[in-house]
């Protein structure tokens, strides 16, 4: 079974009625706002609206007070991979990149993919040296291009040997 895909996460309260302030990781309000249950059903969104600062402020009906949603403090609100849109070629989902094996188009085995980060030009690939070195950086990091990230499927990720970073 699929790992769960994590859209937001609650960042505090806001006012006092128990609406949540939210860091959106995915698309924007838009995409939250196509689904109505997280975590397996144990939250339900209401209603969600941008805050106009790169987040959402929003409802769910199991937090009607300002406790409720301080409680709910740090909650990843999460889908199953199965309630997402389907992806053209050449689009992924962060979570399915997440801690995949890396190898280079040689074959040689490099490491783990740790993180994506996109600074505003592109995607950026960070990896995990496996092993890692006693001395000098434990991770390096990869553009999302086609002459570095050759390809991936579910089992692993292939970048260039001349990105490898050796």
């Amino acid at each position: 079974m699929a790992k769960p895909v994590t859209l937001a996460a609650i960042a505090g309260a806001h006012g006092v009625a128990g609406e949540v302030r939210l860091k959106l990781f995915g698309e924007g309000v838009a995409a939250l706002s196509r689904h109505k249950s997280f975590n397996d059903g144990t939250l339900t969104l209401v209603k969600v609206r941008e805050d106009g600062k790169g987040g959402a402020i929003a409802r769910l009906a199991e937090s009607t007070s300002r406790a409720d949603a301080e409680r709910l403090r740090g909650t990843a609100l999460t889908v199953p991979r199965e309630a997402l849109p389907p992806l053209a070629d050449g689009e992924f989902y962060h979570a399915d990149l997440l801690g995949l094996p890396v190898v280079t188009d040689a074959g040689e085995a490099v490491g783990t993919v740790l993180a994506i980060e996109n600074f505003g030009a592109t995607d950026i690939i960070e990896i995990t040296r496996d092993p890692a070195p006693e001395k000098g950086p434990k991770t390096f990091m990869v553009p999302m291009i086609p002459a570095a990230v050759i390809g991936w499927d579910d089992k692993q990720l292939v970048i260039g040997a001349d990105f490898a970073d050796n």
